[in-house]
Parts: C-alpha cells; sequence; structure tokens
C-alpha cells in the first residue's frame, strides 16, 4: 500500500497545487486508469485526442432540450476531466512528456468549452431569437475563458518551479522556447511550439513585475533557488490558491452544471463574463503585488 501510495503521489504534479475535488475524485480515479494502460501502448496524446471527442459531445447534449441529455453532457464532461488527469499521469508515470502534449492538453480544454459556449448561443437563439447576440455573448465568453486560462495555467506552473526543478520542469521562460524553437526543423512539431511561444508571450505581457522577479532571481541565483526563497514564495502562492481555484475547470462547471440544470443557460454567460473576469482582475493584482514584494 505504500508503495502504491507513492506511485500516486509521483503521478501528480504536487499536492500543493491540486484542488479538493481533483484530490478525492478526478486524481484517484485518473490514476487507476493510469496504472491500467501504461504497458499498453498507448500514448498521453492518445488519451488527450480522445478526451476532445468525449469533451465536445457535450456541447451537443446541452443543447437538447432535455433533462435526461443534460445529465449525459454532464456526465460527458466529467469524463474527459477524467481522461484529462490520466494523460498527465499516463505521462508522469511512463515518461513520456513532450511540448506538444502539453499544448494539446491546453487545446483539449479549449475545444470543450467552444462546444458548449456555441450550443448555449443555438440554444437561446432558438428559445429568444437574436441569436446573432448571443453569438456575441459566446465569443466574449470563450475568449475570457482562454485569458483565464492561460494566466492561471502559468500561476500553476510556477508555483511547481518554486516546489523544486523537478516539478517546475514544465515551467519555460520565452527566451527557452524561442531558443527551442529554434532548433526544431519545419513541420508539425515547429507549428505548435510557434503556437505555444505565442501562449507564453500573452502570459509574460501581463505579469510584469513576475518577470521582474525572475529576471533578478536568476541573475542572483541562476537554476539554484535558496529554499528559504522557495519557501516564501510557496506560502504566498498556496494562499492565492484559493481564488485561482474559482478559475479552473472544477470552479467552473460546478456552477455550470447547477445553471444548466435550471435550463437559464444565459446565466452562465453572465458568470463568465462578469464575475470569472473579476476573479481573474484580482488574483492578478494580488500575485503581481506578491512579486513586486519579493523584487
Amino acid at each position: 500500500m505504500g508503495e502504491l501510495n507513492k506511485e500516486y503521489e509521483a503521478s501528480l504534479k504536487s499536492i500543493e497545487t491540486e484542488n479538493k475535488i481533483d484530490r478525492v475524485f478526478y486524481r484517484p480515479i485518473g490514476f487507476k486508469i493510469a496504472r491500467l494502460l501504461k504497458n499498453t501502448g498507448i500514448t498521453p496524446n492518445m488519451v488527450t485526442i480522445f478526451s476532445i471527442f468525449v469533451g465536445g459531445a457535450t456541447g451537443f447534449m446541452f443543447y437538447l432540450d432535455n433533462i435526461w441529455y443534460t445529465l449525459c453532457g454532464i456526465l460527458l464532461l466529467v469524463c474527459a476531466n477524467i481522461l484529462d488527469c490520466v494523460d498527465g499521469q499516463l505521462a508522469r508515470m511512463t515518461g513520456i512528456k513532450s511540448g506538444i502534449g502539453r499544448i494539446l492538453d491546453g487545446l483539449a480544454g479549449d475545444i470543450w468549452f467552444t462546444c458548449i459556449y456555441v450550443s448555449f448561443a443555438l440554444k437561446l437563439g432558438h428559445t429568444y431569437g437574436h441569436t446573432g447576440w448571443f453569438f456575441v455573448l459566446a465569443v466574449t465568453s470563450g475568449m475570457s475563458h482562454f485569458v483565464q486560462a492561460n494566466i492561471t495555467d502559468y500561476y500553476k506552473t510556477l508555483h511547481l518551479f518554486f516546489i523544486s526543478r523537478e516539478k517546475g520542469a514544465e515551467f519555460q521562460t520565452l527566451e527557452q522556447i524561442k531558443a527551442r524553437q529554434k532548433e526544431m526543423q519545419p513541420g508539425i512539431s515547429r507549428f505548435f511550439y510557434n503556437l505555444y511561444q505565442a501562449y507564453t508571450l500573452f502570459q509574460v505581457h501581463f505579469t510584469p513585475k513576475l518577470q521582474q522577479l525572475l529576471t533578478e532571481l536568476h541573475a542572483r541565483y541562476g537554476d539554484e533557488i535558496p529554499e528559504d526563497i522557495r519557501l516564501a514564495f510557496r506560502k504566498e502562492s498556496r494562499y492565492l490558491m484559493r481564488y485561482i481555484d474559482l478559475l479552473t475547470f472544477n470552479g467552473r462547471t460546478l456552477v455550470m452544471f447547477a445553471i444548466v440544470l435550471t435550463g437559464q443557460v444565459w446565466a452562465y454567460f453572465v458568470y463568465e463574463i462578469v464575475v470569472l473576469n473579476a476573479v481573474l482582475l484580482f488574483v492578478m493584482k494580488k500575485y503581481e503585488k506578491m512579486c513586486e514584494s519579493f523584487v
């Protein structure tokens, strides 16, 4: 049992960045499936691609005006997120990791929710007319979601970087990504790295104090950040995780599931655009203030 617990913990990015629902539900199930797939030849990227189809079907289920289809849609999205856990845990268990896999992983969630937002717009247009205006709300929600996911993913990956060099191996500076991209031959891998570079450029642009902190730490200590600084940063960062978690899959979908069950899907657009963007601005302001204090 002790060895199994160690294997389970090794399959996680870090307990510090996992919220309670992930720890007690999604991750344990994902771990069991990943162990079954470990020696089958099925790769993490295969699991990710399969999750895209499972999660994407949620939008169709939510469009249909029937409680059983709605419940089926909720189940599909839950299954898609379990698969999202499986691909990451399987990657850490097998050592099969790649930049393309990380990009695909983020892209999968974007596709799930794009399908859902389009279905909401179509459903509202069918009920009230003026479909075009509802598509404006859908696009605004999608853009809000992209920004929220982009920034929160950056903060969580950064937190891992301050745990250890091994845990934070996925964290890359813009300069590292550019250097890696220049070494690559033209092709699909380089295309994905171009997307990854644009993704990271966005993160860098909106976190100036954080970039200043990273630059100063690298200038002083190179890759060997003192343990007292790591611990102090993680203590402040963990406090903000409670707000960051509202912007993750669990924080978003708990509200979404409650709303789709009532049939008032317009309320989710309000939640996404108004409430979650307000949370994002609050988190960014707090994070930048925290980084400034370390500088």
